[in-house]
C-alpha cells in the first residue's frame, strides 16, 4: 500500500499530551503518553478509518512511536517555531526529565467526538498500565511484530509503520482496539487509499 503520510495535526498531538496528562494527574512519563497515543490511534483508525493525530508513526526498539507526538512531548529541536509556542502554552517539562506537566485546560475544540472517545479508551484500557510496560505490550502488536526479526539483527534503528499495519489483528488474548470483520478491513484500506491519493494529488 502506498507509504504516504496525512498532514500531522500538531494541534491535536499536544491537546492529546495535555488531555492524558491531567488524566494521570497533570504529569505523565513521556514514553508512557506515546504509547497511549498510538493505542488511541489504532483504535480510532480501525473504528473511524483515520487517527487521531495523523502523525507518522515508525518502529523503533521501545515500539512505535509517532514521530510529530514525540518530538512535541520532547520539545527537541526539530519543532517550528509555531509548534513550540503552541505546546509552551500546554506543557511544560517536569523535574524528572522523563515526565511532563499540563500547565493548562486542555482545548478540546480541537478534537472531534471521536478523537475523545479514542483517547478515554487509550487511558481507561491502558492508562494503568507503566510505561515499561506497556512498551513491551506494544512490541506484541503487528504494527511493531513484523519488525521484530530486523530490529533483532540490529539491522535497523526505526523503520515506517504504513496506516494499514493498524488493520491487521493483535496477538489473541490482546485488546484488539475496536474488532474488525472482514468487511471493514476492507472498507477502511480502500479508504486510506483513497485519502492517501488525495493527500498526495493536493498537498
Amino acid at each position: 500500500m502506498n507509504k504516504g503520510r496525512f498532514p500531522f495535526s500538531y494541534k491535536k498531538a499536544t491537546q492529546a499530551l495535555n488531555f492524558l496528562a491531567q488524566q494521570a494527574g497533570g504529569r505523565l512519563d513521556k514514553l508512557k503518553a506515546l504509547k497511549l497515543i498510538f493505542f488511541a490511534d489504532r483504535y480510532h483508525l480501525r473504528k473511524y478509518g483515520r487517527l487521531v493525530t495523523n502523525d507518522a508513526y515508525w518502529a523503533m526498539d521501545y515500539g512505535p512511536v509517532p514521530s510529530g507526538t514525540k518530538d512535541l512531548a520532547e520539545m527537541t529541536s526539530f519543532l517550528g517555531k509555531q509548534e513550540c509556542e503552541y505546546v509552551e502554552k500546554f506543557l511544560t517539562p517536569a523535574r524528572d526529565e522523563d515526565f511532563f506537566k499540563s500547565i493548562a485546560d486542555v482545548d478540546e475544540g480541537v478534537f472531534s467526538s471521536s478523537d475523545l472517545e479514542a483517547l478515554k479508551f487509550a487511558w481507561d484500557n491502558f492508562g494503568n498500565k507503566s510505561a515499561i510496560a506497556l512498551f513491551k505490550l506494544t512490541h506484541l502488536y503487528p504494527e511493531w511484530k513484523r519488525h521484530e526479526k530486523a530490529f533483532q539483527r540490529k539491522e535497523v534503528s526505526r523503520v515506517p509503520i504504513s496506516y494499514e499495519d493498524f488493520l491487521e489483528e493483535a496477538e489473541k488474548g490482546l485488546e484488539p482496539c475496536f474488532e474488525l470483520t472482514r468487511q471493514d478491513k476492507e472498507d477502511r484500506r480502500e479508504a486510506l487509499k483513497q485519502s492517501l491519493a488525495f493527500e498526495s494529488k493536493w498537498n
